[in-house]
């Protein structure tokens, strides 16, 4: 079923951040933290800093009303700097590839096309950023 979800950025304290909201929320994480250590090798891909393999690669924690919030650290090794405007991203997670390509398709005419979707080791996925500034995530998770 899809779903909505807010994605955040941080500067190598997303455990710290999403601990505190676990806590204010009351609820658990939906999936153990992934870490960077956990993304396998690709061809082209420079190695993760042994000082970033800890940091946060991917969290999801459910908060009110079926609302969820994600996050995931910024890597320094990786040029990654965090201003606002790019601390929050919006996640949509539709049931098909297709639907995916659609949304993609139509919120980045006039804006830009940053990742385009496509296949990676956890699911499809793609990002873009709108006419309006308001950046956008596309995903769909492996079963």
């Amino acid at each position: 079923m899809a779903f909505v979800s807010i994605y955040l950025n941080f500067m190598g304290n997303a455990e710290e951040a999403f601990n505190h909201y676990k806590k204010v929320f009351g609820t658990e994480f939906s999936t153990p933290i992934m870490r960077m250590s956990d993304i396998p090798s690709q061809d082209g891909m420079p190695a993760i800093p042994d000082a970033e393999k800890n940091k946060v690669m991917h969290v999801a924690l459910p908060i009110l009303g079926g609302t969820q919030i994600m996050g995931t650290d910024m890597l320094e090794s990786m040029g990654h700097k965090l201003v606002e405007g790019n601390n929050v991203t919006i996640s949509l997670n539709p049931d098909t590839k297709e639907e995916a390509d659609r949304l993609f398709n139509e919120l980045s005419t006039g804006g830009k096309q940053d990742v385009p979707p496509h296949d990676e080791f956890w699911g499809y996925w793609g990002t873009c950023k709108d006419k309006f500034g308001i950046r956008w995530m596309f995903n769909i998770s492996k079963q």
